[in-house]
């Protein structure tokens, strides 16, 4: 490639940011296992006799930081892509909410009920990224944090341990049903921003404390009338056992959450509780 033509692919590139999005009929392209094909599309694969395939996604979300998009191409040839998939509204407001980490929540293509699938990730060449027409992702800095959370969340998520997993099933159970539900309950925990779950002294001790946070979107939310009703009735659904010495838990704002409660504590995503095994 000629001087002028880098010249030309890093300035069009100059202008793009980690979240935007390609959007329009687009293939995933990856590697497949012809003796044990696992997706529809791998099957149909496999059966040519190829171990490589291709899946129609709606088109793609860039997962490369910016700083290294706009970097020359001949430093940084290469970008990072997620297929965008549609989702129902369900599913969009717990992405939205960081409780379905497999995904991430794209404002500028919300309205199309897109998101990227954190699970796919495909390497093209900048030169291909420009020439797609670009759809801004994000509008605003905090849009730009919660997408750079998400992404991070995605690599950093705990693997709690499987007495833990079996332990807290009873109440994830329990969040999952009534989430949906027109009720005190389940507005409750729509307006709840994230769970934590801290575990004292750590997660590899013989006697664990469990604490749970519950925290709401805003500092209101948590003087509204019934989340003792609904703290007591989620821990009821706890009973000590086991590691698991003891257990409480608290509705807390993040204004009133210490820094050190926040970062000696773990996100309790939905997705995250399945047992190795499973």
């Amino acid at each position: 490639m000629d001087e002028q033509s880098i010249k030309g692919i890093d300035a069009t590139l100059r202008n793009w940011r980690q979240g935007d999005c390609a959007l329009g009929k687009s293939w995933f392209l990856f590697r497949l296992d012809v003796e044990a094909p696992l997706t529809r599309e791998a099957i149909e694969a496999a059966a040519q006799g190829v171990d490589a395939g291709e899946a129609e996604v709606r088109g793609f979300m860039i997962a490369t930081q910016t700083c290294d998009i706009v970097r020359s191409c001949i430093d940084r040839p290469y970008i990072e892509v997620c297929p965008l998939v549609e989702v129902d509204s369900e599913s969009m407001k717990d992405i939205q909410r960081h409780r379905r980490p497999a995904y991430a929540y794209v404002p500028g293509v919300a309205d199309q009920r897109l998101v990227a699938d954190l699970d796919r990730v495909m390497t093209v060449e900048k030169a291909v990224l420009a020439k797609w027409s670009r759809t801004r992702g994000c509008w605003t800095d905090g849009d730009v944090r919660q997408l750079g959370l998400a992404l991070a969340r995605k690599r950093r998520r705990v693997a709690f341990p499987d007495d833990f997993v079996n332990f807290a099933r009873p109440l994830v159970r329990r969040l999952r049903s009534k989430h949906a539900k027109r009720s005190t309950e389940g507005e409750a925990l729509r307006n709840l921003r994230e769970i934590r779950v801290r575990a004292t002294p750590s997660w590899e001790d013989d006697k664990i404390e469990i604490m749970f946070y519950f925290i709401p979107n805003d500092d209101s939310a948590s003087r509204q009338r019934g989340w003792d009703v609904h703290l007591e009735s989620w821990l009821d659904r706890l009973d000590a056992s086991g590691r698991f010495v003891a257990v409480d838990g608290i509705i807390q704002s993040l204004d009133d959450l210490s820094a050190r409660d926040y970062v000696e504590s773990d996100p309790l995503d939905l997705d995250d509780l399945t047992l190795r095994q499973d």
